[in-house]
Formats: C-alpha cells, sequence, structure tokens
C-alpha cells in the first residue's frame, strides 16, 4: 500500500477515525463531529514555517549557521503552536499501551537503553547502564539512527513529544530531528514542510517535554524519529510519545469498531478545580439524601479542599458505623486518583438510585469520605500543561514547594527513640503518639494542606483510608520509614498481616496489576512480590501519611500506586475505571472485618471515650472514639481483648473473628475505680493510674489548630494586600 500523504483531505479523513478522541480537558467521543473535523483544520493551518534542513549541519557542531536557522524556525514554531491542544491522542508508549513489540531502533548503546525503554516520562534505575536505564540510546553517532514504532494499523501521526534521558549521571537528549513515515518499513517517505523536509527542534534539557505537531499529518503504519543534532557533550538519547488517530481499516487484524473502555455512563475527562466542584455538586443534586458536601480546610493558595460524603445519615457518626476515607492528589500531578474518586462518587450515586443493593448495603452500613484532591494547588500547575506536557515533576509539591508525603510528624522514630531508652518496652506507647511540640509552631514548614488533614484526622474515627498515588503500579503498607535512616528495609508494624491482606485485596483485583503478562512500569519489578510491598522496603519516606495515620489515630492506611503514567491521557479514563472499579469496592468493604463494639460505664451505660482496646501478642492498641464505639481491623482468628480506661477496672474478654466480611460484635462494661481502692493504692505509696498521652495529644493538636488559624489569617492578609496594590 502506496504512502497516503494528508493534505486537503486530511480532515476527512480524521472524521472517519472512530477511535481519534479529542486531546486534553475534552469528553471522549466515538464520533468526530463536523467542529472537531474544523479544529483540526485549524491544528494543521496552526503551524507556520518550520525549520530548513539540517542535512549538512554535523551533530557535535551546536553553533553552526543552519543550527542557528532551525532554532530560529522552530521557535518560532513553538511559538506558534503554544497552547495548541493536538485532536489526536498519545497512542500509549507512556501509558504501556504500545508493547516493547511495538519498538525498534537502528542501533542502541545497550540492552537497558534499547528501543523498549525509549518511552515519554520512563524513570531509571539508581545506576546507569542498567537493564533498566532511562531512555533509548543509539549505539552510533551519527544522523542516520533512528527510534521507530509500529502502529499496528493505518494512523493518522500528528505529531510527537520528545523528551532527554532521565539520568542523574548523564546529560544526554536530542536537539533537533526529523521524522519519516511508511505503510512497509521499507520505503519511507519524510515529514514534509511545505516542499521541505521539517527539522523540529527537541530539547534543551533531560526532563522537560518538548511538543511538535506536525504541518503535514501522514496516514501511514510506521513511524521513525530521526535525531539530526544533539547535546555536545552527551550522545543521542531520547524518550518519545507520538500522537496520532487509528484510521478505520476492516481488514486490519488491529481494526476494531469501539475501542475498549467502560460501560458505565460516567463524566470521564480531566476536571480542572470548578469543573470538580461542579460534578461534586451535580452528584450532590442527584443524591441529597445520602450524600454532604463540606470542607475541611484550604490551600496555600485559597482553594478549598473539599470532601464528599456518602451515608445514609449524612453529616453524622452513628454509633458503630466505620468511618472510612479515601484521599487522592496528595501529589498533584499524579492525577488518576483524583478522577477516579470523582467516577467513584457518580457510580455510587447513580447504583444506589437505581437499587444495586451492593452499593445500598455498603452505604447503609460505612460512613465514605472521598477527598479528591488534597493538593489542588499542584494539580492546577500540572493541569495547566495538560497530559504529556506537564513531565514527571510539575505539580507534586505545594504551592512551597512542600511535598505532603514526607510533611507529617515523623512519629517512628518518636516512638523507636523511647523503645530503646525505656527499660520496660512495655510501656512505651504504641498508639496515639502526640506529634512533637515544634511541630505546631507558626515557624514550623508544614504545609495548610497538611494541617488541615490531619485537623480532618483527628475530628472523625477513621478504620480505614487508603492513599491513592500514581507513577507505578503497586500497593505499600507501612511502615513507610525504616529504622536508623537505612535507604530501604522491611519494617512491618505489628499488624503486618492484615496490612498486606488489604494490600492484597487491591492488588489482586486491580485488572493491571493482576495480570501476569504486564509489563514493569520503569525499574522496579513488583510481580514478583504480587504487586504489593511494605513501603519501607520500597524505598524509606520519613512523615508519611500512611505512618503517621496508623501512630497517631485508630486508622489503618496504605498507599496505591495506580499506573505507571502519572497524567494519563482523558482516552484512557474509561479502561482506568474498568482497571480498579472492583477494587475500590472491595477495599472499602474490608473496613467491616475484625472486631467492633461499644465500650460502656457499668452504672451509667453510657459510652467511655479514650479507653484503651489492646489485643494480646499484637503490640499496637486502639482506642474507643467519642461515644464509646470502636473497631479493630483484624484477621480470622481467636482474640484475648483486654480493655482499659482512666479511673475504671480494666476487662478481659476472648473474641472470636470469623471469615466472613462482616465484624464480631465485642462489647465491653467496665466498673468505676471505688473510693476505697484509690485510697489503698495512695496509701501504699503507689500512683493512680492516668492517661496523660491523651492529654499531651489533645493539647499538641490545640496549639496546632492556634497556629493553623494565624497562619491563615497571615495568607488572607498577603492576599488583600495584593489586591489592594493591583
Amino acid at each position: 500500500m502506496l504512502m497516503q500523504r494528508v493534505h486537503v483531505c486530511a480532515a476527512i479523513i480524521l472524521c472517519m477515525a472512530h477511535a481519534c478522541l479529542s486531546f486534553e480537558n475534552q469528553t471522549v467521543n466515538n464520533n468526530i463531529t463536523k467542529s472537531e473535523s474544523n479544529d483540526f483544520k485549524s491544528v494543521i493551518n496552526l503551524v507556520g514555517n518550520v525549520t530548513e534542513s539540517l542535512d549538512t549541519a554535523k551533530p557535535d557542531e551546536d553553533h553552526t549557521q543552519a543550527q542557528r536557522n532551525a532554532s530560529e524556525d522552530g521557535e518560532q514554531m513553538n511559538k506558534e503552536t503554544h497552547g495548541a491542544k493536538p485532536d489526536c491522542p498519545p497512542l500509549g508508549l507512556e501509558s504501556l499501551k504500545v508493547s516493547d513489540d511495538q519498538l525498534e531502533s537502528s542501533s542502541y548503546l545497550s540492552v537497558g537503553l534499547g528501543p523498549h525503554r525509549g518511552r515519554l516520562n520512563i524513570q531509571s534505575g539508581l545506576d546507569d547502564d542498567d537493564e533498566y536505564d532511562g531512555a533509548w540510546c543509539a549505539g552510533v553517532e551519527d544522523q542516520e539512527q533512528w527510534l521507530q514504532l509500529n502502529a499496528l494499523r493505518p494512523t493518522l501521526f500528528t505529531g510527537v513529544i520528545l523528551q532527554g534521558r532521565n539520568s542523574i549521571w548523564s546529560l544526554n537528549w536530542v536537539r533537533t530531528y526529523k521524522v519519516q513515515f511508511s505503510n512497509d518499513s521499507s520505503v519511507w517517505q519524510p515529514c514534509m514542510n511545505g516542499s521541505e523536509e521539517a527539522v523540529f527542534i527537541g530539547n534543551e534539557d533531560l526532563e522537560t517535554p518538548v511538543l511538535a505537531l506536525f504541518p503535514e499529518p501522514s496516514v501511514a503504519q510506521y513511524i521513525r524519529i530521526n535525531p539530526q543534532t544533539w547535546f555536545s557533550n552527551g550522545t543521542i538519547c531520547l524518550r518519545a510519545e507520538v500522537l496520532g488517530c487509528p484510521v478505520p481499516d476492516p481488514d486490519s487484524p488491529h481494526f476494531s469498531e469501539t475501542e475498549s473502555g467502560s460501560s458505565d455512563d460516567l463524566d470521564f475527562r480531566h476536571h480542572n478545580y470548578n469543573e470538580m466542584r461542579k460534578l461534586m455538586k451535580s452528584v450532590n443534586d442527584k443524591c441529597p439524601n445520602i450524600t454532604r458536601i463540606y470542607t475541611i480546610g484550604r490551600s496555600y493558595t485559597g482553594l478549598k479542599l473539599y470532601v464528599m460524603e456518602i451515608s445514609d445519615n449524612p453529616g453524622k457518626h452513628e454509633l458503630g458505623e466505620p468511618e472510612f476515607r479515601y484521599v487522592a492528589g496528595m501529589h498533584g500531578n499524579e492525577v488518576l486518583g483524583r478522577e477516579l474518586l470523582l467516577n467513584l462518587m457518580q457510580y455510587i450515586c447513580r447504583e444506589y438510585n437505581q437499587g444495586n443493593q451492593r452499593v445500598i448495603q455498603l452505604v447503609k452500613d460505612t460512613r465514605i469520605h472521598l477527598l479528591p484532591s488534597m493538593n489542588p494547588d499542584g494539580y492546577e500547575t500540572a493541569y495547566e500543561k495538560g497530559s504529556e506536557l506537564s513531565g514527571w515533576a510539575l505539580g507534586r509539591y505545594s504551592f512551597e514547594g512542600i511535598d505532603m508525603n514526607h510533611n507529617f510528624p515523623d512519629l517512628n522514630n518518636i516512638m523507636w527513640d523511647a523503645q530503646e531508652l525505656a527499660i520496660n518496652k512495655r510501656r512505651v506507647s504504641n498508639h496515639y503518639i502526640p506529634m512533637p511540640e515544634y511541630y505546631t509552631s507558626t515557624e514550623a514548614l508544614v504545609a495548610p494542606e497538611t494541617r488541615a488533614v490531619i485537623s480532618w484526622m483527628q475530628d472523625i474515627p477513621f478504620v480505614l483510608s487508603a492513599n491513592l498515588h500514581g507513577g507505578e503500579l503497586v500497593v505499600t503498607y507501612p511502615f513507610d520509614c525504616t529504622r536508623d535512616w537505612i535507604p530501604r528495609q522491611d519494617t512491618p508494624t505489628a499488624d503486618n498481616d492484615f496490612f498486606r491482606w488489604l494490600a492484597t485485596v487491591y492488588a489482586s483485583t486491580n485488572l493491571v496489576m493482576a495480570n501476569p503478562e504486564r509489563r514493569i512500569c520503569h525499574s522496579e519489578d513488583f510481580l514478583q512480590h504480587n504487586n504489593i510491598i511494605n513501603g519501607a522496603d520500597w524505598h524509606t519516606v520519613p512523615g508519611s501519611m500512611n505512618d503517621f495515620s496508623y501512630l497517631h489515630t485508630n486508622c489503618f492506611e496504605i498507599t496505591v500506586e495506580l499506573s505507571c503514567d502519572k497524567f494519563p491521557h482523558a482516552s484512557e479514563l474509561p479502561i482506568e475505571w474498568e482497571n480498579n472499579k472492583e477494587s475500590l469496592l472491595l477495599y472499602m468493604e474490608q473496613v467491616h472485618r475484625g472486631l467492633k463494639g461499644v465500650i460502656r460505664d457499668k452504672d451509667t451505660r453510657a459510652g467511655i471515650a479514650n479507653a484503651v482496646i489492646k489485643v494480646d501478642g499484637l503490640g499496637h492498641d486502639i482506642r474507643s472514639a467519642v461515644d464509646g464505639d470502636y473497631w479493630r481491623l483484624l484477621n480470622p482468628g481467636e482474640y484475648k481483648i483486654t480493655v482499659w480506661a482512666e479511673g475504671y477496672f480494666p476487662r478481659i474478654r476472648h473474641c472470636s473473628v470469623g471469615s466472613e466480611p462482616h465484624a464480631t460484635i465485642c462489647d465491653f462494661t467496665l466498673t468505676k475505680t471505688s473510693q476505697d481502692r484509690l485510697k489503698q493504692i495512695l496509701a501504699s505509696g503507689g500512683k493512680i493510674p492516668r492517661d496523660n498521652q491523651v492529654r499531651i495529644r489533645a493539647m499538641r493538636m490545640r496549639k496546632l489548630r492556634a497556629s493553623t488559624k494565624i497562619l491563615n489569617r497571615r495568607r488572607e492578609q498577603q492576599r488583600l494586600n495584593k489586591i489592594k496594590r493591583k
């Protein structure tokens, strides 16, 4: 089949392509409308003069006249395409939709720098020159080298995104390149700009993705990226993504009338802050009896941290009903969790209204809290660039440059240091550990978003949580921090077996993680661990939210790394929802495992708050909530439970946990310590047991909230002053 060059008929071919999806921040449709066809014509016309031919340029002469001409024309092209949204989506080098077998190259420097590593945003291991390096690098330095993609079917190629080599030791990137097309991988035609072969401007650093839209998009099966010049002190290395729309071809074995996706009618697109608010409001309008929107604070720039509550009695903690939370967007550029939670609230609302008994039971028995965007400032930064162009780190941090997953109090080392110094280690607290004094001051480098989440954790007796991240495919469980600052080491909690169960529940039902044939994302082979790993055994993270949640509250929390791609294209969202839907639902249902009950005063029958629930043989206690109810997550088995509260005699019971997905009720009634007994203790020189830890914890929380109010007032005053100056 001869090469089909697209000129006047490009828009017509685009209209035929069912799989041609709108680029970032637009709803995915199966059919291309007339207006989208017109949009494509404008994209074709958008790029003016491209670079002059660099055939005579020597790769290492970066300042020749040809290089300067290419740079000037390329810069003009970049200016004209700045802010442009290509109509065709990425083919999937970054998302791994493109398999390794589809990538070839003219040569490669080593196995770890082969064509399969030439994927946008792929991350290398710690060492260069291993089998998991950070780019494709040519084995020969000349202008005949190429990286080739076989799209497997006729495809309308519209652009390329290029990036340098990911490495902390080497500086390698491509500065200019050409593109060629073929239908048989033998006869090649160059990408043209009018009567001249187009030369595109590439990178000037390792990490910034650079987009080039073709002035004359072409239909072909194969595409080659052909580097022409590169960084003078480096070699030919690149990571890439290719933009294209598959063209309908009934004779192709890879042809499908419909793209794989989801049967659920949900709003599959990326939502900025205002769009997220509107979506949450629409869910609340459709399900006012089971939903409530509330805020837990504001970001540094003043964006609200919205939470969607889903319950049969929203706004109220019901005695004996466990509280569950999902948190997404701690790193603002890891956006899939945000969209999954927005999908989840839509799904629960719709299925509840349609009578889905599983969803009805979940809503009836559980109070669910969904925080889709913990770091809205970071998200808006990444969203502005869009999928594929935000790189690996843009938007990760807060507005102040804080990594929130290292921003919580490091209670691990406080506990471990106390254990090292204690004569009787059993007297060292293993739960409800107060945050350190320094952390509560206005001078502490604590993000307002972190402060808001800590206060939220204090207000609601959460039992189970998951922190949704992106950039890998693995589920991690505490501890996240190693002892003695070792870079990585398995550091289990007292509840290691149950945490492994929780991680396995999510990983084994996630359709991508559960696929034994899947490709690893970057450099870590988590398949050998069944896609779960102790967080500290991956890399140490002092001050993580997971560890803080476990040691400061009753809540068990894991981290789910949802996707190799931190910012998947909108066209990937339907299938990502299907990959995670069952995992999200099944994980929430685990909040009903173990023991639950109410601890009451024997005489008044009133609930006793802050009673300590101790499981014999497990070195981690929990506390009862304000109303005296408690939930202790446990695997099936027989347990000896001791309950103690200040001013009461302790009580012991033996309770059994079954394998059924509902908690065993194990209530306690405590008898107050008599005045005569207190007098005997004092007379013998003893001390009356006092629960000072709860007092210190509450006092430090009050200080944190007070310093937060001061900082919020300062920021608000600064904002008003800026407005006045304008």
